[in-house]
Order: C-alpha cells, then sequence, then structure tokens
C-alpha cells in the first residue's frame, strides 16, 4: 500500500475503445488533478467503433464526437503504436502510475467446437467485420465470395446481422460508406444470393434488435424469408414472451410472422431466418466447407421458467458454400495480466482485478468494458460500466490502497526503447487526412488497412 499525496493522479488505460473513454471521462469528472494516458496497439483510437460497427452504421460511429471532448481535457494523453506486453510492460506501467485500467476488450471469437471447424471456407465473424473495417489484423484475410451462393450464418445477434447486410446489400450503396477498398472489391465480384440465419432457439428469444432485421427486409434487391413453422411460437415460448419478453422481442415475433405470411419472396436475394437448429458438424470435400449438418432442438423450461434449447433428436444436412460464425467474441490473454481462460477475460470483483478466479486483489489493477465482464450490451453500456469500476478506484485511493508511480513520465521510456508513439494531435491530423482522402475518392472516409501505411502517413503529416 501507498500513501496518497496531492500530487497529480497519474492513470494509465490500456485500450482506447468505448470503455477506454468512458473511463477517462468518469475519472475527469471524478478529481481536477488526474491525468489519463490511454495506450493502444495500434496507431488509431477508437476500438470497435472504428474496427467493428458497420460501415453502412454511420450514425452509431458518430459516438466519437463524444470521445474528442473527453481527449480535450488537459490531463488526457493518446499513445498510439504502443503495444503494452511488448512496447511497454505491465511492471513499467506499474512502477510509473498510481492505477492501472484494462480496457482492451474482446479481440477473439468464441469456437463452434465442432468437427469441420478447420475446413476452408469455414470465418468468423470478427475477422470478417476487422476485414471490411480495414482493421490491420485482418487486412490479410480471404473469403472466397466469387465462389459462393448460400451462406450459412451462425447466431442471430446483431454482429450476425452486420455480416449478413453487408453480404447481400448493393457494392455501390457501401462504396460511399468507409468501407475498406479490399472488402469492396471482393463483394462487387460476390456470387452470394442466400444466408441461411442459424439460431438454436426460437424466434421469440432471437438475439437481433429489431431495427437490424428490418433493416435488412429494407434492401434492395432483399427479401427476408421466414417458414411457417420457423415463425411459430411453441406454447413455452408463447407463456414466457406474454410474461417475460420485451417490447423489441415481441416486435421481433411480429416482424418474422408476418414475414412467413408473405410467403417465399421474389427477389433476387435472399436472407432466411431458421430457428431451433444447432450445427453439429461441418462437411467438406477435398478440405472444402460443402454443407452444415444441424441438429433440431427443441425448448424446454429450466427451473425459473425460460426456454432453454434441448436437442429434439432429429438432423438434417444444409448445403452451404460458406459459413461464418457470430456467436461472440472473447478475450484475449495480455502479458503480465490474470486471465480467466474459461469465461475469457480479466478474473475481477467489481472492477478490481484479482491474481485468478477467487484470488487475491491485485493492489492498483483494475478493468472496464468487455474484457471485465464479456462481450455483452450496447456501446453506452460501457459508459455505466466504467462509472462503477472508477467508483472503487476512487474508494481505493481514498484508503491509500494504490502504486507507488515513483518512476519518470512513460514518454522518456519509450523514446530510450525508440517505440515512434502517435499522439492525439498525430491522430487528430491523420484523420483529417483520412476525411480528404475519402472526399476525393467519393466515399466517407479512406482507411489504410495496415499499420506500417498508418504510420508512413502519420509520420509524412509530421512534416
Amino acid at each position: 500500500m501507498h500513501e496518497v499525496n496531492n500530487d497529480t493522479w497519474r492513470v494509465a488505460v490500456v485500450g482506447s475503445g468505448p470503455s477506454a473513454f468512458y473511463t477517462a471521462e468518469a475519472l475527469f469528472k471524478a478529481a481536477p488533478n488526474v491525468q489519463v494516458d490511454l495506450f493502444d496497439r495500434l496507431p488509431v483510437p477508437f476500438g470497435l467503433v472504428r474496427g467493428g460497427v458497420a460501415p453502412d452504421h454511420q450514425k452509431i460511429k458518430s459516438v466519437v464526437k463524444v470521445y474528442d471532448k473527453i481527449a480535450a481535457s488537459p490531463g488526457f494523453r493518446f499513445f498510439g503504436n504502443v503495444c503494452v506486453g511488448r512496447d511497454l510492460h505491465v511492471a513499467d506501467l506499474a512502477g510509473r502510475y498510481h492505477q492501472i485500467v484494462y480496457a482492451y476488450g474482446c479481440e477473439s471469437d468464441q469456437k463452434l467446437g465442432t468437427p469441420g471447424e478447420e475446413l476452408a471456407g469455414v470465418h468468423s465473424a470478427t475477422e470478417f467485420v476487422g476485414w471490411y473495417n480495414a482493421h490491420p489484423d485482418h487486412r490479410d484475410r480471404t473469403f472466397d465470395l466469387a465462389r459462393a451462393e448460400r451462406v450459412a450464418l451462425v447466431g442471430n445477434g446483431n454482429v450476425a446481422m452486420d455480416v449478413a447486410r453487408v453480404l447481400l446489400a448493393s457494392p455501390d450503396e457501401l462504396a460511399a460508406t468507409d468501407i475498406a477498398d479490399h472488402a469492396l472489391a471482393t463483394l462487387r465480384h460476390s456470387r452470394v444470393r442466400e444466408v441461411v440465419l442459424l439460431g438454436r432457439r426460437g424466434p421469440a428469444q432471437a438475439a437481433f434488435s429489431p431495427k437490424e432485421i428490418e433493416e435488412i427486409a429494407e434492401l434492395r434487391d432483399v427479401d427476408v424469408v421466414v417458414s411457417a413453422a420457423d415463425a411459430r411460437l411453441d406454447p413455452l415460448s408463447a407463456e414466457w414472451l406474454a410474461r417475460d419478453g420485451a417490447r423489441s422481442q415481441q416486435r421481433n415475433v411480429k416482424f418474422l410472422q408476418d414475414r412467413a405470411a408473405l410467403g417465399p419472396g421474389t427477389r433476387p436475394k435472399q436472407l432466411v431466418c431458421r430457428f431451433l437448429v444447432a450445427p453439429t458438424e461441418l462437411l467438406g470435400d477435398a478440405g472444402r466447407l460443402r454443407a452444415v449438418r444441424v441438429q433440431h432442438m427443441q425448448l424446454v423450461a429450466d427451473a425459473d421458467g425460460t426456454p432453454r434449447p434441448r436437442p429434439a433428436g432429429t438432423s438434417e444436412e444444409l448445403a452451404a458454400d460458406l459459413l461464418f460464425k457470430a456467436i461472440g467474441y472473447r478475450g484475449v490473454p495480455l502479458p503480465g495480466v490474470p486471465f480467466d481462460e474459461k469465461k475469457g477475460i480479466v478474473p475481477n470483483v467489481d472492477g478490481r482485478v484479482v491474481e485468478s478466479p477467487g484470488g487475491a486483489v491485485r493492489v492498483g489493477h483494475y478493468v472496464a468494458g468487455w474484457c471485465k465482464r464479456g462481450p455483452t450490451g450496447l456501446i453506452g453500456t460501457n459508459s455505466l460500466d466504467a462509472k462503477a469500476t472508477v467508483e472503487g478506484m476512487l474508494a481505493d485511493r481514498s484508503a491509500g490502497r494504490t502504486l507507488p508511480a515513483k518512476g519518470g513520465d512513460v514518454t522518456e521510456l519509450l523514446a530510450s526503447r525508440h517505440i515512434d508513439a502517435v499522439s492525439w494531435h498525430d491522430w487528430q491530423r491523420l484523420d483529417a487526412w483520412e476525411q480528404e482522402q475519402g472526399r476525393s475518392r467519393g466515399k466517407l472516409r479512406h482507411k489504410l488497412p495496415s499499420i506500417e501505411q498508418l504510420m508512413q502517413v502519420v509520420r509524412e503529416l509530421r512534416g
């Protein structure tokens, strides 16, 4: 433990997505003398807002205006192109800051765990989303859309909706967004005509929001197709929906049943919604996916009456040229930081990092956002989450439970290691450059897909 003095309260935040910015915001509101340094391994900020939100959802991306205001606070600094665990170690931060917050999200994907998952043509939604958003981690991925007519999409949350929409939308409509150039070129040669959504539960438990499914129905040349059998509610679900169902779930059911009443549709492309089906095996020829074997599910009430899917004892084979897994993001370990392999998060109690699940608290170390609670909620959910973590940080600071922070400024350490950190001013110039380059190409923003290219422009703009 360390006695807190009245000098600057220094906090390091690892990550620069929504939870990182909301943590900074809560800290600035809590104390006048706080310095918050955000570290990101990429040269650009904003995490999944930049690399995860679909290019045709610019309204959602406008939340970065809030983050820009937070970054204008006198105590804010950004260190992009700095990888904690490689360029800086946790011990380096622990010697220079009173508190450290891990807010680096969930960068991997959940696995299906079924035979055939290694076949060519089987992909995660995570890599596809990163690929079309010009995320450097995924720029070299390839998706053989020119040979695919039917795509199976496992999961029916909003990420699955984004993948389906990008696959089915007109490339001409996407061209004016900030979609990656390489993705648009591939989509222009796509032969995808049908995307089949596979959900383990019933229509009442569909994870997508009403707006997301309705958006797909509004796409030119696309029909949302639901069979009468798939739209039908079993008695358990009907009772559950009436008793516990949210308005959004009731709206989803009405939409799906209305679509079922319209029949198979006449447009050239289709999103087919299947329910109560779960993949058990991916089948291939010569190492390439050709079909998905799914088992039929039935809903059974658990102890509190909530419908849960259970195998019904029958199955079918669904032909598919490609398959995307959209069953959730998963955290990845960061060197020097405890990790809960089972949950895929940093183990913590109310935002305080613990050495292992159920273990001792690591004084001065905290967590916020997805790597705290798992990949749940909307962007705004991270604001409340960050405030809760900061409340714990304030209490610990008042009690003197902080790190010594006796080392020098981190900029000196980065310079001694020849790390070319991207400052917030560097990012502002790059941001303006991306928008200017986008306008010259008839789009909102031109994003370079590699760290090397981004850093080259950053250095050129420094003059």
